[in-house]
């Protein structure tokens, strides 16, 4: 019986860190001389970012973690 309940518990922690984590949309990505760059959107907000930035945006960090500057291309 406790282990159906720490297995629910841990579960539920699974999620909820899902659902805190920002989701990123990747909306337009370059190839250019060897390097990629994307541009993502996150809470609203567009970004340009390399593919190790992304990588982190993916893994959760937040924009301002990484203390990225909005695109200002529209």
């Amino acid at each position: 019986m406790a282990s159906s309940v720490t297995s629910q518990k841990s579960k539920r922690a699974a999620v909820r860190k899902a659902l805190d984590r920002h989701k990123v949309y990747i909306t337009a990505q370059s190839f250019s001389a060897g390097a990629y760059k994307a541009r993502v959107l996150v809470d609203g907000e567009a970004y340009w970012v390399d593919e190790f930035r992304l990588s982190q945006l993916q893994q959760g960090l937040s924009p301002a973690e990484l203390e990225l500057t909005p695109a200002t291309d529209d």
